[in-house]
């Protein structure tokens, strides 16, 4: 959901973690119904409503974007990923509202990110270190891949959401914060899940049993957590690797 048009400095990598081979680029277009369908490229048209999909072997075609539940770049080879030893212990972390976690950057969006937050009973740390990520607080910003808003929704997710309008902060960060209290529920009290369902997709983190090899969401997983993991519950710090392949 991340890289910005407006904000192009939000792409740098953090430490992965990760030890790669030759990564074989790829873009991976999921769309609402749970089809994958990786492409070489894409590209929006017609006031960014219409997304091209270039083929691999050739030849593109266009979607409507509302389509389109995410993009996902940078797909890893499976056998170049560093995959964590059987056993090791899993950090889980409390992800519900708490008073005294407070939003991190002192923005003028605070609060509004703490009430949502207290609403859905979402750390509000946690929403804040998310909304860095995906927008650096910017809420006119749109992706290169049609995401909007400051917790930079794809309009099909804006949709589900019934967020009309995804560049008015209140509406964007409410359906941004609902969304995490469904993915909180559907993972539990792992902070790294959440993040990378919220990046690649609930269906990317159930195919691989964990964060899936993509170095986009590694990255992504990764720099938030770095964020956010100084107000986390007591414990140590998550460290994320990729899982394995099915």
């Amino acid at each position: 959901m991340t890289r910005f048009r407006t904000l192009p400095g939000a792409a740098a990598l953090a430490a992965l973690g990760l030890a790669f081979a030759a990564p074989a680029r790829a873009e991976l277009i999921v769309f609402e119904d749970g089809r994958v369908v990786k492409a070489e490229g894409y590209q929006l048209y017609d006031h960014e409503q219409e997304l091209e999909i270039r083929l691999p072997g050739g030849g593109s075609y266009r979607v409507d974007l509302s389509r389109v539940d995410r993009i996902v770049d940078d797909e890893v080879v499976i056998d170049a990923v560093v995959v964590e030893e059987p056993g090791r212990a899993i950090a889980t972390f409390d992800l519900s509202y708490a008073a005294d976690r407070k939003p991190l950057f002192g923005t003028p969006y605070d609060a509004l990110i703490e009430a949502e937050a207290r609403r859905s009973n979402v750390d509000a740390a946690f929403v804040s270190a998310l909304i860095r990520a995906e927008s650096n607080y910017e809420p006119r910003a749109v992706s290169r891949k049609g995401a909007r808003g400051l917790m930079q929704l794809m309009p099909a997710t804006a949709k589900r959401l019934a967020v009309k309008k995804p560049f008015d902060p209140a509406s964007n960060v409410r359906g941004g914060v609902r969304y995490l209290r469904e993915l909180v529920d559907r993972f539990g009290q792992r902070p790294d899940l959440v993040l990378a369902a919220y990046n690649a997709g609930e269906g990317a983190v159930e195919t691989y049993g964990g964060v899936p090899p993509y170095r986009e969401t590694v990255a992504y997983v990764n720099r938030i957590l770095k964020w956010w993991q100084p107000v986390a519950a007591a414990g140590a710090a998550p460290s994320v690797k990729a899982a394995a392949a099915p």
